[in-house]
């Protein structure tokens, strides 16, 4: 069996207390189709049960009464644990969109307040733009894709400020604009990769990388199959059809599928929902110094 990602255990959420649909920045936002807020907070709340059942733990950041996409709190920023000569750091994001602009200075004052070193790319829309959903460590290197949210030049900050490599991977397909709605590491080997939601060029690259891909049609990947959270053996899924489940199971983990469709509303499902907080430097991301690898 392959070893199991070493990260995914510990959590950051966003209570959805103020969950709704105000604007439309990405394709499955409509303001006539608003959020039930009643079943919103039963979902969350199953999704923070499903983690603690399979074995993670939850950090919880109210949310701002202005910041209704607040509760995707995969975007909120880039977070690095503690290790060895490294003290915790965080990359908050700068979003591409003015209208989750203001949830940055709220993330700023929870990471500082649990021991974060905080760093931003650009702020208030000058700068690079860079969204965490964006951002995988996988295999030693930060994969990275950019175009609809994160700018290509993004990449070269997060490779120098970090010492780290950086792979970048071009992002094409309007309705899975994040790569953590294309892409979803499983374990030091494996990842759900859709070919759908990329150029052709970058799609080869990320195949290539993957030594043992699952790869995802572009209708599983529209449903946000690949839109998960691995917790040691578990694949915790907003949605996964029969083809999918069946190799999941094939290479040992067991398929949970939680019910997150009132936030499938704002164009955001498992993963946009938890950022991981237990990804190392030095251990998940290998310190060799900053480079930008492109296809």
């Amino acid at each position: 069996m392959n070893d199991a990602l070493t990260w995914g255990r510990h959590y950051l959420m966003v209570e959805p207390n103020h969950f709704r649909v105000d604007y439309a920045i990405n394709p499955f936002m409509h303001l006539d189709d608003q959020p039930d807020p009643i079943r919103a907070r039963e979902q969350w709340l199953g999704l923070v049960a499903a983690i603690e059942a399979a074995g993670g733990t939850v950090e919880v950041l109210p949310q701002l009464p202005d910041a209704p996409d607040m509760v995707y709190a995969m975007n909120l920023g880039l977070a690095l644990e503690e290790t060895d000569g490294h003290g915790s750091r965080v990359v908050l994001s700068h979003m591409r969109y003015p209208q989750r602009r203001m949830e940055t200075p709220e993330a700023d004052t929870w990471f500082a307040g649990h021991g974060f070193a905080r760093r931003g790319i650009g702020r208030d829309g000058v700068g690079a733009h860079f969204e965490a959903g964006d951002a995988f460590a996988w295999r030693g290197e930060l994969v990275v894709g950019y175009g609809p949210r994160t700018e290509e030049l993004a990449l070269k900050h997060l490779a120098t400020d970090l010492g780290v490599s950086v792979r970048g991977i071009r992002i094409t397909h309007p309705g899975m604009y994040h790569m953590d709605i294309g892409f979803c590491p499983l374990d030091e080997s494996r990842a759900m990769v859709c070919p759908a939601a990329y150029d052709e060029a970058s799609a080869a690259a990320l195949l290539a990388l993957v030594p043992e891909p699952l790869v995802l049609t572009e209708e599983e990947g529209l449903a946000f199959c690949a839109n998960s959270i691995v917790i040691g053996r578990t694949v915790l899924m907003p949605a996964c059809s029969d083809r999918v489940r069946a190799q999941l199971e094939e290479w040992g983990f067991d398929v949970v599928v939680v019910e997150v469709g009132e936030f499938l509303k704002g164009g955001g499902a498992v993963r946009c929902m938890t950022n991981p907080l237990d990804v190392r430097l030095g251990r998940d991301l290998a310190l060799t110094g900053s480079r930008v690898l492109l296809p």
